[in-house]
């Protein structure tokens, strides 16, 4: 499986959306929050590996 790293670039509701931060990319992702861990946040790192986002510590 492949690791994929993402920001929290916004929260509209019940959905995030997600910037890819591990290549170059403007397009978004959107994800329903409850997909994702509790405690998100606008600037959020998290990881998404093995079907599941995880936030990315420090």
């Amino acid at each position: 499986m492949e690791t994929w790293y993402y920001e929290v670039a916004s929260i509209d509701g019940d959905y995030a959306n997600l910037r890819r931060t591990d290549i170059e990319s403007d397009e978004l992702k959107l994800v329903a929050r409850a997909l994702l861990p509790d405690g998100i946040a606008e600037g959020t790192r998290l990881k998404y590996e093995f079907l599941q986002y995880s936030i990315v510590e420090g």
